[in-house]
């Protein structure tokens, strides 16, 4: 807001021509001015002689820069005046603004004169010298204001309304998310990955430092790759393979024999997902997940994808043996002889045997993660930072 100094007119006048002026004119002037500055002169030395200059009132002032008493007028005050009132922008007015003074044009300049505005957001400066001036009104919480001028001789300068604005609030928030809280965003992207854009992908990690799953996080895994209809449909497919080749011919032939099928295949499956990625992963705190590696000589990846069919990375970020696969493994093929029919049940021996193949399988699958899957999974690249 910009100030408007209102400067008053000051006129002198001289007559164009003054007569000569006689002795006995001159003397008479003389004696008239002895007879007029007599008594000036008695009642001059009847006061006595005072070391303190006036003082500036300072109505309101409570909080200046003298503890509350008026502040000494600055020398040559011709009883110049500088008032305002310090409010919002919505028109309030503020109390226990500081308002300092400084005459700028003063050499040297006198100490500051503060005074901080009343419950009526006033302030008043009295008995002040021409010249040039600054007044600077600050205020915590607020944006410190200047207002400067030139003040005439016995003016009485309103600086009006002085609008005082808020300071700028600043204000930092950190967000800092949990581990379970990255870790479930991990699983959101790896849940929508799919080999072709079709066949689920689901344990499968580009980012080897993924947060580790909690128990909760590898049972919503497991069920979601169990129930997902890609899985339905391809065991569908094996079952129907199956019965047309007579395999499990104690199943028979037929819609019984279909549906016989059917189930034993997915069974397996749910069992071994179950076991291998939820139940003994939690137990015994492993990730269920091949991170792909990525990067490295082409030797190097081929090694990690083949020992990673043995060993995972523990919830406590250590490699350690795949307990939780390889038991997963043939626990799921010791229940598998519940449902199976009696002449296609695999002794002990046989168990164990299939379980050297599946983890051959393993390996062979790994190699194709390394190398291939990602490059046939859209969105692989663009969900996961390239490792």
């Amino acid at each position: 807001m910009g100030v408007t100094i209102g400067n008053w007119p000051h006129f002198s006048h001289c007559p164009p021509a003054c007569p000569p002026r006689s002795a006995y004119s001159v003397l008479a002037l003389l004696v008239l001015a002895l007879l007029v500055g007599t008594p000036t002169l008695w009642t001059q030395n009847a006061r006595p002689p005072s070391s303190t200059p006036p003082s500036i009132s300072a109505p309101g002032a409570e909080g200046s820069a003298s503890g509350g008493a008026s502040a000494p007028a600055s020398p040559g005050a011709s009883g110049a005046t500088i008032h305002g009132v310090v409010e919002g922008g919505d028109g309030t007015v503020y109390q226990g603004v500081h308002v300092t003074l400084v005459e700028t044009g003063s050499t040297p300049p006198p100490a500051h004169i503060t005074q901080v505005t009343d419950a009526n957001g006033a302030f008043d400066f009295t008995n002040l010298p021409a010249g040039p001036f600054r007044l600077t009104l600050s205020s915590r919480g607020f944006l410190t204001r200047s207002v400067s001028g030139v003040l005439q001789a016995g003016e009485n300068y309103d600086a009006q309304s002085i609008v005082l604005p808020l300071a700028a609030a600043v204000s930092e928030v950190r967000v800092t998310a949990s581990q379970v809280e990255i870790a479930q965003a991990q699983l959101n992207v790896e849940e929508k990955q799919r080999v072709l854009g079709v066949f689920p992908n689901f344990y499968i990690s580009y980012d080897n430092h993924a947060a580790p799953l909690t128990t909760r996080q590898k049972f919503q895994l497991a069920w979601k790759s169990s129930i997902d209809p890609v899985t339905w449909a391809l065991n569908g497919a094996s079952a129907g393979l199956e019965q047309a080749d007579n395999t499990f011919a104690g199943y028979g032939q037929g819609a019984q024999g279909y549906a016989k099928r059917f189930g034993a295949g997915y069974v397996d499956t749910f069992d071994a997902t179950m076991l291998g990625g939820a139940i003994l992963p939690s137990l015994l705190k492993q990730d269920p997940r091949y991170f792909v590696k990525g990067t490295g000589s082409v030797g190097s990846r081929i090694w990690y994808a083949l020992e990673t069919t043995v060993i995972c990375k523990g919830d406590n970020g250590r490699w350690q043996p795949a307990y939780s696969p390889i038991l997963g493994g043939l626990a799921a093929a010791g229940i598998s002889n519940l449902y199976y029919p009696s002449s296609d049940r695999t002794g002990l021996q046989l168990t164990f045997e299939n379980a050297g193949i599946g983890l051959a399988l393993g390996g062979a699958e790994n190699l194709l993660q390394e190398f291939l899957i990602r490059k046939l999974t859209p969105g692989a690249r663009k969900n996961n930072t390239d490792q």
